[in-house]
């Protein structure tokens, strides 16, 4: 039905709608899955007589690629030449602007700190960036979500493509519903990182209804470093029930057929704009285009960086000559005023020898010397002598050709503009990054190694190290440069090892190789991370002069070393040595190790391959590394102290922190320390979780697992869950601090690692303490000889079981110099064994003719297990109340026999006195008169009762003291006599 628009009369406002005033639309499918065609009236169109309703084709109908349905008819037609249609599906191919339906969301998700104002105003300059062909995340430490809703009338399907190389920013793909639950399909939301300069594809299933697609990217400022952002292009959705037109070919493409699915590229130096149906040549010798253009660029006069110079193959005469070329594709023109001619080319130059392992055969190219042969690449291939073998490995140290194992590319995330291109140009001494497309892209050399085996003398040895690359290099910038060194280890990913920003004096480096399996090394050369198309950084370079790769399986040889030989049956032949055997110098036989040492892999031949382990340490039984049995002893004064740490040998765990960025995001530093591991074998595990490898897939390919560090002592860093908005805490930067174990002594200085005394505070206790050393082979650009870590043991009978880990005050991460770590390991476990001297004796009382004796620590104590304390001991006692008795009766005794004693002589005494006296009064009665002849003696029945006169009287203690030394001494006493008869005279 055709409408005209007609006002009916002066006072009709509406006209009649014309095609053009509106478009037709489906209503929502109703519970029977019927929808209804309706007209609606486009934008700012005011018109009347709108087509009626008609039934409108079911909701889950749609058309096939190549078409759209056209509303008037309800009909699937072909989309037109210039335009495409994916049938049920939309594209987003174009990134020169956010397209309709995209958003932007930008916050500062650290709950933790500061104020979340603030911190959200600081993330409003952070995006999501178009960048023609892509799509870029943020570079900063914001979270920044870009946000699709999509409603679907059929399950259907998310695909995009996307580069994720660098894992300080977290890369989240998820879907919410309407409800803003998160759907399972997306229930590992972690997307995988890419390898450098390559694409990953992401596809996730999507349920019928409302679909609210989000990429989120979260970056991690750990100092200075800017991360690299996330890459996304070409994301496709199909499940949409219809589209009701084609998309129009965006610039640079074209379709010129009807029902296109999709639209091809312009080739070079043609262009077209959006919706072409063919490309437009531009004019020569004025214009060009790349690839993919959307319009010709006027040729800028060829200036020197336009070109560069090469060296041809040597020829027979052992000459090269010097070639210039221009970069292709070639942009500039060389007829304009001060435009830079090529160089003539043809200087003929002496050839550089051969690499070491390779030999002239009087041809133009080197040759690598037959299997049992050496060279250092100046003379003819020779066999190596009986007892020798030769030493495997690859030595490149001049660059006339690219080595066979060697390949060199160049890629851009963003364009094809170096496609095809040489990465690294070869330069004599040295091989240098190419000139590239622009600016931006990733100048590509790569070295594959299949396998690496140590030499045949020790086959079988369990060391940690293989073999090792080396390389001397340098980069000359006036831009933010950076070289990468990746690894790939059974073509499964590539991580980098070490990368260096700007300008590097000519410095080597080297990377250790533990695991006998395929290698590919690749150096990427990055001249600036931006993402425009420039060309202003050309000279910027970098240079590798050489690279030396030890033990490699398939390798040649610049010199013989000494092996064991074989039996006289067996003639002049290498055999292996056993585990831990070395070659002795006069019979070129296998010896055994002495007991603790272990064998060097970088010296075979002679006693001195045997490697003394260091104090309280031991070899493992292959003599292939040195361990700790968690016992130390210590002399010093006469005095020994012997230390079991048995019970800390299991791993110990510390989270120091916390610590800030300069944006205030907030994390830890987590360590793992195996004390003594178990028999050498390194207990300490350390793992990223930012991966979609499952649990099971971990443990499974634990060796090959790029995240997964075991170690001595190994590091993490954890951003809490509190702190990004996550819901579990993110481990990243896992590594090893420690792989090799050095010593245990109470020494402050091992292996030129010291131990400052003011590192801890002083121990509240006199007891030693003791330091566990352990070395790191893995060298860094800021630590030239590897890391160190110093775990001190110290006694604390306060802190019982596994006692408490600490790092420095004055270093929070552990590390003052980032290269040398400390902890503090305090607990009960770490006193010494006790002795005879830590406990003393303590006599009791005798009782009941019985004596204890117990046996007490000394206070306080500082010593566990080791001596036992004494059972307490009993021994028979004559108690005190016995001998008090014995006292008492012994007393009494004496005191009866004195008082008695005392009676008989008193008694006595009275008797002579008597007789004295009765003598006396005798005498003076008969004064002048001789006495009668008369006795002196008493008479029988006489009583004694004179009186007696002394003239000198002695005390009652005198005179028993005369009469027990019975008169010993003279003793005379003067009596004067009284008689009759005196008186008669």
């Amino acid at each position: 039905m055709s409408l005209i628009c007609k006002c009916y009369d002066e006072t009709e406002t509406l006209c009649n709608c014309l095609q053009t005033d509106y478009h037709f639309e489906y209503t929502e499918c109703d519970s029977s899955g019927s929808r209804w065609r309706v007209a609606v009236p486009n934008p700012a169109v005011e018109c009347s007589g709108l087509p009626d309703p008609v039934r409108g084709k079911e909701c889950t109908f749609s058309c096939a690629s190549g078409e759209y349905l056209e509303m008037k008819n309800q009909v699937c037609s072909k989309c037109a030449e210039g335009t495409y249609s994916l049938g049920s599906g939309i594209k987003f191919d174009e990134w020169d602007e956010l397209p309709a339906g995209f958003s932007n969301v930008a916050t500062f998700m650290d709950t933790a700190v500061g104020s979340s104002e603030g911190k959200a105003d600081s993330c409003s300059n952070s995006s999501w960036t178009p960048r023609g062909n892509y799509i870029e995340s943020n570079r900063d430490d914001c979270t920044v979500s870009l946000i699709y809703a999509v409603h679907l009338k059929k399950s259907g399907s998310v695909f995009f493509e996307y580069q994720y190389i660098d894992n300080n920013i977290f890369f989240e793909f998820f879907i919410q519903n309407d409800q803003c639950k998160e759907m399972e399909s997306t229930a590992n939301k972690w997307v995988k990182l890419t390898d450098n300069g390559e694409w990953g594809s992401h596809s996730v299933t999507l349920q019928s209804g409302s679909n609210i697609l989000y990429w989120r990217t979260t970056g991690i400022l750990m100092g200075s470093k800017v991360v690299k952002p996330v890459l996304v292009k070409n994301i496709t959705i199909e499940g949409v029930a219809y589209t009701s037109e084609c998309f129009a070919c965006k610039p640079g493409t074209f379709s010129d057929k009807p029902g296109a699915s999709g639209c091809q590229v312009c080739p070079r130096d043609t262009y077209s704009e959006k919706g072409a149906k063919e490309c437009t040549k531009c004019k020569e010798e004025m214009y060009y285009a790349e690839e993919g253009s959307s319009a010709c660029i006027e040729r800028p006069p060829c200036t020197s960086k336009d070109f560069f110079q090469i060296h041809t193959p040597c020829d027979k005469e052992g000459k090269t000559q010097i070639m210039y070329k221009w970069i292709e594709p070639k942009i500039c023109r060389e007829d304009l005023p001060d435009a830079f001619t090529l160089p003539p080319s043809g200087e003929r130059q002496d050839c550089p020898p051969c690499n070491p392992g390779f030999y002239n055969n009087a041809s133009s190219s080197c040759t690598p010397c037959p299997p049992g042969t050496f060279s250092d690449g100046t003379q003819e291939c020779k066999a190596c002598p009986a007892g020798t073998e030769p030493a495997l490995g690859f030595e490149y140290k001049w660059w006339n050709i690219l080595p066979g194992n060697m390949k060199t590319s160049c890629f851009n995330v963003g364009n094809s503009k170096c496609d095809g291109m040489n990465g690294w140009e070869v330069a004599g001494d040295h091989i240098q990054s190419g000139a590239g497309g622009s600016d931006n892209d990733y100048l590509i050399l790569s070295l594959n190694i299949p396998g690496f085996k140590p030499p045949t003398s020790v086959t079988g040895a369990t060391g940690s190290e293989l073999g090792r690359i080396t390389f001397i290099f340098e980069t000359i910038c006036s831009a933010d440069c950076v070289l990468y060194f990746m690894a790939d280890v059974n073509r499964k990913n590539t991580n980098v090892v070490e990368s260096w920003e700007r300008s590097k004096e000519r410095q080597s480096y080297t990377h250790i190789i533990s695991k006998n399996a395929s290698f590919t090394f690749t150096w990427a050369f990055q001249r600036i991370n931006e993402g425009q198309d420039s060309r202003q950084f050309v000279n910027d370079m970098a240079k590798i002069y050489s690279i030396t790769v030890t033990n490699a399986v398939d390798g040649v040889a610049s010199a013989c070393r000494a092996c064991a030989l074989g039996s006289p049956q067996s003639g002049s032949s290498c055999m292996p040595c056993p585990p831990g055997h070395y070659i002795e110098r006069e019979s070129s036989q296998c010896r055994e190790c002495p007991a603790n040492t272990f064998l060097s892999i970088h010296q075979l031949y002679g006693s001195e391959a045997c490697v003394p382990c260091g104090p309280g340490s031991k070899s493992t039984k292959d003599h292939s590394a040195c361990f700790s049995d968690c016992l130390v002893s210590y002399v010093k004064d006469n005095q020994s102290l012997n230390y079991n740490f048995s019970n800390l040998s299991q791993v110990g765990s510390l989270m120091s922190g916390p610590s800030f960025t300069s944006r205030g995001t907030k994390f830890f530093h987590f360590f793992n320390i195996s004390l003594c591991g178990n028999e050498g074998k390194k207990m300490a595990i350390c793992t990223d979780n930012i991966t979609d490898v499952t649990l099971k897939d971990m443990v499974a390919e634990s060796e090959d697992f790029s995240n997964f560090v075991g170690a001595f002592v190994c590091q993490s860093t954890i951003i809490p869950s509190d702190s990004k908005g996550f819901r579990t805490a993110l481990a990243l930067q896992s590594n090893s601090l420690a792989d090799r174990f050095l010593g245990a002594t109470v020494e402050t200085t091992l292996e030129n690692i010291s131990i400052k005394a003011d590192m801890f505070p002083p121990s509240p206790s006199k007891i030693p303490d003791v330091h566990f050393y352990y070395k790191s082979s893995t060298v860094t650009t800021s630590c030239e000889n590897g890391r160190a870590t110093v775990v001190t043991m110290r006694c604390n009978p306060s802190k019982p079981d596994q006692g408490e880990l600490s790092v420095p005050s004055s270093c929070p991460a552990g590390t003052c110099d980032g290269c040398t770590f400390y902890f503090l390991w305090e607990s009960a476990e770490a006193c010494p064994l006790c002795t005879e001297q830590d406990y003393h004796e303590i006599e009791g009382a005798c009782k009941k003719g019985f004596q204890e004796t117990l046996y007490v620590w000394n206070e306080p104590k500082h010593c566990i297990k080791g001596v036992p304390l004494p059972e307490k001991k009993t021994s028979t006692c004559e108690t005190v109340d016995f001998w008090l008795k014995v006292g008492a009766g012994v007393g009494a005794f004496t005191a009866v026999l004195l008082i008695a004693l005392t009676c008989y002589f008193w008694k006595k005494n009275q008797k002579l006195e008597y007789k004295y006296s009765k003598l006396v009064m005798t005498t003076n009665s008969k004064e002048c008169e001789l006495p009668a002849a008369d006795s002196c003696a008493i008479m029988e029945g006489e009583d004694n009762e004179e009186e007696i006169v002394y003239s000198n009287k002695q005390s009652l203690l005198g005179k028993l003291k005369s009469l027990a030394t019975k008169e010993k001494e003279d003793n005379f006493e003067s009596v004067q006599l009284k008689s009759s008869r005196s008186q008669n005279i």
